[in-house]
């Protein structure tokens, strides 16, 4: 009974926020006492879990129990991502080590938000290829870190960069994006002629978030429906 207490209780607390909350802390304080320091923090190691926070956070997204204790009251979440294949597709993502990369380059608040404050670990993610001949859901991911600076902000040379964002108050996010599979491309044109999907969020009128909530009707219908790349 103690046993079932104690997992009860720590169970009930989000480590993946305190976890990257503390590190955001002390990466602050060491950029405000020393810059050039602060430059050779192996930042993204920082932020990152270690494989036992993974495993945890793995169990809190799925809902599983521990002694008969749910391990947290969040329930999963799912997202559409949109990225151009020219400068990241899900055969780019397939081929990265662990399949995974760095979801850089998000210049949207909102978007920024969802990645900073809803996302966790293990969340599912649809892949979604824009900005091309046939823009459409191409695979399956999911979020595989808490999130950390965008490095791209601080890059003067780079697109994306911001005179406004330094290493002690970064302004923009970004979380690793871990690709599951491949799959034949649902295109945007088939998207819009399913009644199931009408109310999903990328196909309203005006929108042009890069990152969208996916509600779990859509993603149980999707996931149905899309079919393995051959």
């Amino acid at each position: 009974m103690q046993m079932q207490l104690l997992f009860s209780f720590f169970g009930n607390f989000d480590w993946s926020r305190v976890y990257s909350e503390a590190a955001l802390s002390a990466y602050s304080i060491v950029s405000l006492a020393c810059p050039s320091a602060a430059q050779a923090v192996p930042w993204r190691s920082l932020v990152r879990p270690t494989a036992w926070h993974q495993a945890y956070s793995w169990m809190r997204c799925r809902n599983f129990t521990a002694f008969n204790v749910e391990l947290g009251d969040r329930k999963m979440q799912y997202w559409l991502m949109k990225s151009e294949p020219s400068d990241a597709s899900i055969d780019d993502v397939l081929a990265s080590p662990n399949q995974t990369i760095p979801w850089y380059g998000v210049r949207n608040y909102q978007a920024r938000n969802f990645m900073r404050d809803l996302m966790r670990i293990g969340d599912g993610v649809l892949f979604y290829h824009s900005s091309c001949a046939e823009p459409g859901i191409a695979g399956i991911a999911e979020v595989a870190s808490v999130a950390f600076p965008d490095s791209t902000q601080f890059d003067r040379g780079g697109k994306y960069y911001d005179p406004k964002a330094t290493p002690e108050n970064p302004r923009w996010m970004m979380v690793d994006v871990r690709a599951v599979k491949k799959t034949q491309l649902m295109s945007l044109a088939f998207l819009r002629e399913e009644p199931e999907l009408a109310e999903m969020q990328i196909l309203r009128r005006g929108n042009r978030l890069s990152i969208t909530r996916v509600e779990v009707g859509e993603w149980r219908w999707l996931i149905r429906h899309l079919k393995d790349a051959s």
